[in-house]
């Protein structure tokens, strides 16, 4: 029986009252624990999850766009061509005469930011992407919402230098991202900002720089123009600012993943954050963006979201095992710990103009895009394709049918690409042959248009009740398979079906076929004899 209030004790009233309090305190407390599971420490980060949408989705497209597709060009027409903001004031004995030619005019009467109006993005069509997206077979998107020159392609309340308030006059992150939602994929808007101090700066790679002199004049001519080229230094104000930018980003477009470009300063001027050597304003910006990092893993999981992180670069950003191993073009040798190749299809990632040229000796082919993807995809890498599109919001038609061409491709053997794992082997160099599995099923994936009878190596031992059937995707013909002393053996068909650049036979055995031991869970070991790129985009023959 429960006695009415007005005939209790107070001091019992009160104690209740108190109990109450702590019983909700306490409810409250272990909400808030169980919503942040990140204490902010790098040992609590590296114990994120790889997400299943991101370990199963595999194919991701990435864009390069912002007022350096306007320009379209850069010297020598190979490299990044999103670069070459900073390269006019580099290199003004090439790029002044560039500028003369096509605008009239040079720094620092006319410089980057008066060519930022030739962004218009007056043909872009959001839903076109999306839809193109989705149709050729990707399962999350990467756009640049900031890329080392200082633009944003957000609707931003921190800087003038925003797609709202100038250039295409929209909010291009925010109409994507509802676009790319409304197709059911993941969206990720980049952040690249951690490289600007050093942008438009006598030295790129210094705690404390000057700007060039030309870009000093523009700024005393448009003052304005002084949160577009700097600042120029990693003070605190820089990193503050740094930090709200993401965040403004994080609470307007709720991100699936939080992806940063590489931070060279961690290793130059004297620094080696990882090794514990670090300047104090490095240090400092090393602190905050491990809170920036945490408040997004804490901000997802409060959500109910499964977020990720990337960790960029030959020299990893972040600790082993605080997001996924990422480097332009990557190409791993060995099955890595979970990673990502961000990877073009000429050799820029903003738009090329050089690139349109059916001749461009350095454009990849269809063929060779397909063999990419297969090979980065058996080793437990994600393909992230990267796109430039036009000033005007237009996809060069080549990378159009380049797209179409690889979501072709995927229509005929997904089965082996989405929700995949990689096999005790990688590949097979002697026969060009690729492996992923997904449970009981190992998929064999030929590069080499198969002619002839092929054996699997990898399958000595085996014997003819571990075979259950052999099915070539994209065709209706039989497969005929027999067990031999070297391995499974397969003739493959006379019709080989629809499939066009690599071809992929279903083996189903009685077998679970993942083998999670064969990584190698060292990043270092794993990037050990991997292609070089420097941060020019400039590649190693």
């Amino acid at each position: 029986m429960t006695l009415p209030s007005s005939i209790l004790p107070k001091s019992l009233i009160a104690l209740t009252c108190l109990t109450n309090l702590l019983t909700l305190s306490a409810a409250l407390a272990v909400s808030k624990e169980e919503s942040q599971p990140y204490d902010g420490s790098w040992e609590s980060l590296q114990q994120m999850p790889v997400p299943a949408w991101f370990d199963d989705g595999k194919i991701g497209i990435f864009i390069h766009w912002g007022p350096y597709s306007a320009i379209g060009y850069v010297k020598g027409n190979r490299g990044y061509a999103e670069h070459v903001p900073k390269h006019i004031y580099n290199d003004p004995k090439h790029y002044y005469p560039y500028l003369k030619e096509r605008w009239g005019e040079t720094p620092p009467k006319f410089g980057y930011k008066d060519i930022i109006p030739e962004f218009k993005a007056e043909n872009w069509d959001p839903d076109q992407w999306a839809a193109l997206f989705a149709e050729v077979g990707a399962k999350y998107v990467v756009l640049t919402a900031e890329h080392h020159d200082g633009w944003a392609n957000w609707d931003s309340d921190l800087t003038p230098w925003n797609a709202v308030d100038k250039g295409p006059k929209r909010d291009i992150v925010g109409d994507l991202g509802k676009a790319v939602r409304a197709q059911g994929l993941k969206y990720a808007p980049s952040y690249h900002r951690e490289r600007h101090t050093g942008f438009f700066a006598k030295e790129q790679y210094a705690v404390h720089s000057e700007p060039h002199p030309d870009i000093a004049e523009e700024i005393k001519r448009m003052p304005e123009a002084a949160t577009l080229y700097g600042p120029f230094s990693y003070d605190k104000a820089f990193v503050d600012d740094y930090v709200a930018r993401w965040k403004e980003i994080q609470t307007k477009y709720k991100p699936d993943m939080l992806w940063l470009d590489d931070f060279p300063i961690f290793t130059r001027d004297g620094n080696d954050v990882r090794a514990g050597k670090m300047q104090p304003e490095i240090k400092y910006f090393d602190d905050q963006v491990r809170g920036m990092i945490t408040d997004f893993m804490n901000d997802g999981a409060a959500r109910g979201a499964d977020v990720y992180v990337n960790n960029k670069g030959a020299n990893r950003n972040w600790p082993a095992g605080v997001g996924c191993l990422e480097k332009d073009n990557l190409k791993l040798k060995v099955i890595g710990p979970k990673w990502q190749s961000c990877t073009t299809f000429g050799t820029s990632f903003g738009y090329l103009a050089a690139e349109e040229n059916p001749n461009y000796a350095w454009k990849k082919t269809a063929e060779e895009v397909i063999h990419e993807m297969v090979e980065v995809i058996s080793r437990n890498g994600n393909f992230l394709i990267n796109i430039g599109p036009k000033a005007d919001g237009t996809i060069p038609a080549w990378q159009v049918e380049r797209l179409r061409e690889m979501g072709a491709w995927l229509k005929i053997n997904g089965d082996a690409i989405y929700g995949s794992r990689y096999w005790k082997v990688d590949m097979q160099r002697n026969e060009q042959l690729s492996f992923t599995t997904k449970g009981k099923t190992l998929y064999a994936i030929k590069s080499a248009k198969p002619a002839a009878p092929f054996t699997i190596e990898a399958t000595t031992g085996w014997t003819a009740g571990q075979v259950k059937s052999v099915k070539l995707l994209g065709s209706n013909d039989a497969v005929n398979w027999e067990m031999t002393p070297r391995g499974l053996q397969i003739t493959p068909p006379s019709n080989l079906g629809k499939s066009m650049f690599a071809w992929t036979f279903a083996i189903l055995t009685t077998e679970e076929q993942h083998h999670s031991n064969s990584i190698q869970i060292d990043a270092s070991k794993a990037l050990k004899g991997t292609k070089k790129v420097d941060l020019e985009g400039a590649y190693d023959k």
